[in-house]
């Protein structure tokens, strides 16, 4: 084995930019300091008077965030690659002698951002960072939900009946404090309906029910730029089109236009869009036990060439960020799909920017 040399590193992460670092890319367009003011208000860290270890530098414990979001890492996975990986190092400005932040670290300054509710805060920072660069949410709305994943429960009836009429778990299980604690009485079961594999020569496809547990990611994008511009997280079982009318909707938005699946579909919902100034491009459902009306099926195929974007959206969290929930409760989801949102819309900046003339 050859003596390593003065100048490797250097080699290695020239190496790295060559062949696309998209954290190098993050670290380029983003400015990670707008988060700072945020960050520190909802940690409210001590200014160190009584003396102690002084707490890592919240920007960078912010990032790592991001490399966790953006790479579907657990805590201690995060702790081991930081160590080991010369472009997270690079990512967060640490050195081969510097200090890393351990899994519980990780899991601390975490916990203590969805204590404080701080990632609404600092997704509306990112995005009042992406109005002042000129990124103005235009074109109309498309709106959308998707289901993400969460560890499944196994309980027994009289449990799951406690559970749909409230109760916490600490008041189902006041015996088993440690039981209480890794039980998520916020998420629930759903079912998505999809239809089965066409077989050739075969008959058509059944349709088939998929039960799901976990969360719902309810996102809106603009049409033109593409950003996530508003979001919201509930259970499973929660309707999408009762969303709508819970700010899912951007009143900055220079375009009128929602678009959106039949589910949002509702006479209330039409309602509301009307009063609110903005032209419904929802689509329409067929007729209950007739076939669908050919002017309308022609419509919603129009619509769908509009709204087919927000599903790319939803495809990168899954695909490529591995968007699932390990954590327990409805506010560490929040947390967790909160974090997505804003490593996806960091991400969309890099791909505009790239597109635009130095």
């Amino acid at each position: 084995m050859s003596q390593p040399g003065f100048f490797d590193v250097d080699e290695r992460l020239k190496r790295l930019s060559d062949i696309g670092d998209q954290l190098e890319a993050y670290a380029l367009v983003v400015d990670f300091e707008i988060f700072r003011p945020d960050l520190v208000e909802a940690l409210n860290y001590s200014d160190g008077s009584k003396g102690g270890r002084p707490p890592f530098d919240p920007v960078l414990m912010f990032k790592v965030l991001v490399i966790q979001a953006q790479n579907n890492l657990s805590d201690d996975r995060t702790e081991f690659l930081v160590n080991d990986r010369l472009s997270f190092m690079r990512f967060l400005g640490l050195g081969l002698s510097d200090r890393v932040p351990d899994a519980k670290t990780i899991w601390a300054f975490r916990e203590r951002l969805t204590q404080a509710g701080a990632i609404d805060g600092l997704f509306a920072r990112f995005d009042m960072a992406l109005r002042a660069a000129g990124y103005i949410a235009m074109g109309g709305q498309l709106v959308d939900a998707t289901l993400v994943a969460a560890p499944k429960q196994r309980n027994s009836d009289g449990e799951k009946q406690a559970i749909k009429s409230g109760k916490t778990a600490q008041q189902i299980w006041p015996d088993k404090p440690d039981k209480a604690r890794q039980k998520d009485v916020t998420s629930r079961w759903t079912v998505q309906f999809g239809k089965a594999k066409a077989k050739p020569d075969g008959p058509k496809p059944l349709d088939i029910a998929i039960p799901t547990f976990g969360y719902k990611a309810h996102t809106t994008i603009c049409k033109t730029q593409r950003f996530i511009r508003r979001w919201d997280v509930s259970d499973a079982s929660r309707h999408d089109g009762r969303f709508l009318r819970r700010g899912l909707l951007d009143k900055r938005n220079t375009g009128s236009g929602v678009w959106a699946d039949s589910a949002y579909r509702s006479t209330q919902n039409e309602a509301f869009l009307e009063a609110q100034g903005f032209v419904s491009h929802v689509h329409r459902r067929k007729p209950a036990g007739k076939p669908m009306p050919e002017h309308i099926r022609r419509g919603n195929a129009t619509r769908s060439k509009h709204r087919a974007p927000v599903e790319h959206v939803f495809a990168y969290q899954k695909a490529v960020m591995g968007l699932t929930i390990r954590t327990i409760g409805i506010a560490r989801a929040r947390t967790k799909i909160g974090m997505a949102n804003i490593v996806y819309n960091m991400r969309r900046l890099v791909q505009v920017s790239q597109r635009q003339p130095a």
